[in-house]
C-alpha cells in the first residue's frame, strides 16, 4: 500500500537554474522509477538559512509530495546523502489530517494564482 510523504531538500546556492532543475528531475524520476507517484512539487526558491551549513548561508528549497511504499524512503534518503548538491533534507509521512491540510493549501494557492491571472 502506498503512503503519502512530503520531502523538502535544500540544495547548495551555487547551482545554476539548469543544475537545480536537473537535481529535481533526478528525484522525481527516482520516485516514479520505484513505483511511486509525485503528487505535488513546489519550488520555494533561494532562502536564507537559519544557521550556516558547510559555510553556506543560503540555499535553494524544494518541496515534493509523493506516494510510495514505506521501504522507498530509505532509498530516497540514501540518494540525498550521496548527492553533494543537497545540504539538508527532511522526509515525513503524512497522516490523513496532514494530507487534507496539504490539499487545502494547494487549493488556496491555486485560487490565489487564478485571482492574480484575472
Amino acid at each position: 500500500m502506498l503512503k503519502q510523504y512530503e520531502t523538502v531538500f535544500i540544495a547548495t546556492p551555487v547551482l545554476s537554474e539548469a543544475q537545480m532543475k536537473e537535481a529535481v528531475a533526478k528525484y522525481t524520476e527516482l520516485i516514479a522509477a520505484n513505483g511511486g507517484e509525485v503528487v505535488y512539487e513546489e519550488n520555494w526558491g533561494l532562502k536564507q538559512l537559519a544557521y550556516p551549513i558547510d559555510h553556506k548561508t543560503s540555499g535553494f528549497y524544494y518541496l515534493i509530495e509523493f506516494k510510495a511504499n514505506p521501504e522507498f524512503v530509505a532509498t530516497l534518503e540514501t540518494q540525498y546523502h550521496r548527492d553533494e548538491r543537497i545540504i539538508r533534507f527532511l522526509t515525513v509521512a503524512l497522516d490523513k489530517d496532514a494530507v487534507a491540510y496539504a490539499e487545502k493549501r494547494r487549493a488556496n494557492k491555486a485560487a490565489k494564482a487564478a485571482e492574480k491571472a484575472e
